[in-house]
């Protein structure tokens, strides 16, 4: 998910306040799902684990960033 999506789907703030959510509070879930809505990741210093992390779980790629087009979780029942 995006930090747009899951601020929708939480229902009340933004992209910004859920970033600050999750550099502040963020190291023990699987922050490297959270990325921005064009894929890329969280932080550019992050880059390589990010998508070693990526690779290993099967992510949809675009290059360096996730397709989002293809990997976005909508917040329903995982498959």
């Amino acid at each position: 998910m995006a930090y747009g999506d899951i601020a929708e789907y939480l229902g009340e703030g933004g992209p910004r306040q859920v970033g600050k959510v999750m550099s502040t509070y963020g190291g023990g879930v699987p922050w490297w799902r959270v990325v921005h809505a064009d894929g890329s990741g969280a932080a550019p210093d992050h880059l390589r684990e990010c998508l070693d992390r990526w690779r290993a779980e099967g992510t949809p790629l675009r290059g360096e960033r996730v397709d989002m087009r293809r990997a976005r979780w909508d917040g329903g029942d995982q498959v």
